[in-house]
């Protein structure tokens, strides 16, 4: 008997001791526990009701207009949590509340689930804080995605993560659907500003630094200054064909491998913990009822653990727009039995009574139940919801401090892009007479674009008093008696351009601001990249008084100007800088501030030659076919000037799992001080798969004082040389490769062993 007890005994003090020696696995194990028993003490509907998601609107008071504070009412809000057992609330009711206000509101609903319902599981809260607490005044907001991925900055995009993430838990928020990993290669999307730009390795590498700066570089998503990141729109939402949000995007799955997946791989490996899907379909399928998208792929082969949430009535949408599901609970059993764990809904309760029905009548096993239920309480748990539920008001003391703000204006600075500088116009003295025209002059909400204070962002009246516009900010440098004012045009009606020329002949220079009205979503949709025309006509008016232009263009996406281009001496692209984008617009128009943006897209010339930067050498093969962009990717001027010598690689042939080491010397070789993007681009020269041109992958800002020397290191590895082959899996192929940075090139070879 003592033989046969040995090794049993002797089993359980290894697993002792392992558990000892492994305190993350320990805690994993107990959390583990505790999720089980609680799943083991729930009921079908409360289970249901935890991945269900309402939006806060129709738990509110009637009546209430968008300048109003949203308030709850409490019938409502009951039958919500208490009855329909609901998990989870999104979205703002109204317009951007106080901060005192959203954690009124919170606690109020934790009140009611913590204390009125049986088991007293929180809630979680979502909200769409993409360039910071969107949705709280007040609040320090940066320049939208695709300005910060003009700043290549990697520790800026961390930063920015982290004051978010302290602002919307300041909030009493605890999830933020943010950040938008999708690729932004179609510049007709209405939402491309919300993306890192056209480059998988740009938005993987930026989306991951993003996830860090949300959730802690060891994802303790419970510390009192993090919150639970949403990525999203998990897959291939970016690249519709039409171009118009929410239409079908046709990628083959090699494409889709290869240039749609990487940000979501970067941000699973960075430990993301929820993801939104993709509302459109691939292909003909859509994500919301796709097992191989969301199961087989998603879980089985990138190893994402989280929960993942529909968007905005999705699984609705499978039955009443992409018409694959024949009823709503068809539609319903096909979105859960994929692989959704939580259901945007969300103005009513249909998701909740569909499902309950499917589970009664055996159609959708409570297994799959559990096993949604069990990630979302994991993430409840892992967030600290059970121990406290309520807002932690000791962030108030540095929310929107004044070091956010040096932050924020640092981001928009290095935001900018000097795209041309004739014969140096840039920087302006600041004793210069300036006319200041144009659109986007004297508005914040154009500098801020969708998702701010509203979901359009374009309630000027709420936005607030104490922020510049770029009139303003120009006025404040350099005194309002040195600026005249002639708005010129509205973005697409003639106001009078006449005043507008007759005042830029009393100037020393105009400063034309144009671009985009603020958009977001389906109502950003466009049917021309073109600027429209009265904004060009208001340009080619003031050009013909011979008086220095500088275009400033305020913009979501690159709007088509090639006639007007060549009648500018500069032109800066502010993208959507944020609430601090006024200054730092001034700031670089009079030099303060050295220009550093590079552009992460490709600024296309003409409306239908929209060829991106790493094409196939058929799209550059001659004079007719060609990589021809206004500005290509990457691209962007400086107030200094920058030299690159020396591009060393350590080998000139490696082998299977060896290191390449790259090294490049970068001078300033100007007057001033600047930062300098040094971009790593990689060609393989022939491949079983057409190779692109080339590939970015790796880059570094660094500052330099004028004169500075300093040398850059990559490291590559034999991941950076592979491509989804014809199979649809990665390979490396032996061959020539062909290492480029700042126009110096090294070649080398690939082979095995």
């Amino acid at each position: 008997m003592k033989r046969k007890l040995w090794p049993i005994l002797m089993t359980y003090l290894m697993s002792f001791l392992f558990l000892i020696s492994n305190p993350a696995r320990s805690e994993t194990k107990k959390l583990d526990r505790k999720i089980d028993d609680l799943l083991s003490s729930m009921t079908i509907e409360e289970k249901i009701g935890q991945m269900t998601q309402i939006s806060i609107e129709i738990l509110t008071i009637d009546g209430a207009k968008p300048e109003d504070r949203v308030e709850l009412d409490m019938q409502k809000l009951r039958q919500a949590v208490v009855k329909y057992n609901v998990g989870s609330i999104l979205n703002v009711g109204t317009s951007a509340h106080p901060l005192d206000h959203w954690q009124k509101i919170i606690t109020t609903i934790q009140d009611v689930a913590t204390k009125e319902t049986r088991l007293k599981i929180p809630i979680i809260y979502g909200i769409d804080a993409i360039h910071g607490a969107s949705y709280t005044k007040d609040a320090t907001l940066f320049p939208q995605n695709i300005g910060m991925a003009a700043t290549w900055n990697t520790e800026l995009m961390k930063k920015n993560g982290e004051i978010t993430a302290y602002e919307v838990r300041a909030s009493g928020i605890l999830w933020n659907f943010n950040p938008v990993l999708d690729v932004g290669r179609q510049p007709l999307w209405s939402r491309l500003w919300e993306t890192f730009g056209e480059d998988p390795y740009l938005a993987a590498t930026l989306g991951a630094a993003y996830v860090k700066g949300q959730e802690g570089d060891e994802n303790n998503i419970g510390a009192n200054d993090k919150v639970a990141v949403c990525m999203k729109h998990y897959l291939g939402y970016s690249f519709p064909l039409t171009g118009k949000d929410r239409t079908p995007a046709w990628i083959p799955e090699r494409m889709l491998r290869e240039y749609f997946l990487p940000p979501f791989q970067a941000a699973i490996e960075s430990g993301a913990h929820t993801l939104m899907v993709n509302s459109s379909e691939i292909n003909g399928v859509p994500v919301h009822s796709s097992y191989f998208y969301l199961t087989e792929l998603l879980r089985n082969e990138l190893g994402f653990k989280g929960f993942t949430v529909s968007d905005w009535s999705d699984i609705k949408n499978l039955h009443e727009r992409e018409r694959v599901a024949a009823s709503q609970k068809d539609a319903v059993k096909m979105a859960v039995m994929a692989g959704i764990d939580m259901s945007m809904v969300p103005l009513d309760y249909s998701f909740y009574e569909l499902l309950l029905e499917l589970v009664k009548d055996g159609k959708v096993p409570e297994s799959r139940i559990n096993e949604a239920v069990g990630r979302i309480l994991k993430v409840k748990f892992k967030l600290g919801l059970f121990e406290n539920p309520y807002p932690d008001k000791s962030l108030n003391n540095r929310f929107a401090c004044q070091e956010f703000q040096q932050v924020n204006l640092q981001a928009a600075q290095e935001s900018i892009t000097l795209l041309k500088n004739n014969n140096q116009t840039l920087p302006l003295a600041k004793n210069k007479k300036v006319l200041v025209t144009g659109p986007t002059a004297n508005l914040l909400s154009y500098l801020n674009g969708g998702w701010t204070i509203t979901w359009q962002g374009d309630r000027e009246d709420l936005y607030p008093k104490n922020k510049f516009t770029i009139l303003q900010a120009i006025q404040k440098k350099i005194g309002e008696s040195n600026v005249i004012y002639e708005p010129g045009t509205s973005v697409d009606e003639e106001i009078d351009i006449p005043a507008a020329v007759e005042a830029a002949k009393n100037a020393d220079v105009a400063i034309v601001c144009i671009g985009e009205k603020t958009y977001c979503e389906t109502p950003g949709n466009i049917l021309d990249l073109t600027l429209p025309a009265v904004q060009l006509n208001l340009v080619s008016a003031i050009a013909t008084t011979k008086t220095p232009v500088v275009l400033v263009l305020v913009e979501g996406r690159p709007r088509i100007i090639r006639e007007i281009v060549d009648k500018a001496d500069g032109i800066l692209m502010a993208f959507l800088p944020g609430m601090e984008g006024g200054p730092a617009v001034a700031n670089v128009l009079f030099g303060d501030c050295n220009p550093s943006g590079k552009l992460p897209i490709t600024y296309p010339r003409y409306p239908n030659d929209l060829t991106l930067y790493d094409h196939k050498y058929s799209e550059n093969y001659n004079l007719d076919c060609r990589y021809n962009p206004q500005f290509p990717f990457g691209f962007g001027l400086s107030y200094t000037s920058f030299d690159y010598s020396n591009l060393k690689i350590d080998k000139k042939e490696i082998h299977q799992d060896e290191l390449l080491t790259i090294s490049v010397q970068v001078k300033n070789s100007g007057d001033r001080a600047g930062k300098e993007v040094v971009q790593l681009y990689l060609s393989d020269l022939y491949a079983s798969v057409t190779p692109s041109v080339k590939r970015l992958k790796r880059f570094e800002k660094v500052a330099l004082k004028p004169g500075e020397l300093k040398t850059i290191s990559f490291v590559l590895n034999q991941k950076d040389l592979s491509f989804i082959g014809r199979d649809n899996k990665p390979v490396v192929e032996p061959g020539e490769f062909e290492v480029m940075i700042g126009g110096l090139k090294e070649k080398f070879t690939f082979s095995f062993k």
